[in-house]
């Protein structure tokens, strides 16, 4: 399982929104099968349906078998 703060953690160089769904892509590509929203990412473009986006972008990559 990662947690979306573990990745921002990770990766302090991040700064947007979006770049934090590649990072969420990524993870599932390295194996994670599990996402847990521990906490909202605070960056200035983060949308209202910040989960949802998420976790979408995770399960693309799930879905397709990475």
């Amino acid at each position: 399982m990662i947690q979306i703060s573990d990745i921002i953690i990770a990766h302090p160089e991040i700064n947007s929104f979006e770049e934090l769904e590649s990072l969420v892509q990524e993870a599932a590509r390295q194996g994670a099968i599990h996402l847990a929203f521990d906490l909202k990412p605070e960056y200035p473009d983060t949308p209202r349906n910040w989960q949802d986006r998420l976790e979408a972008a995770f399960l693309s990559i799930i879905g397709s078998g990475r």
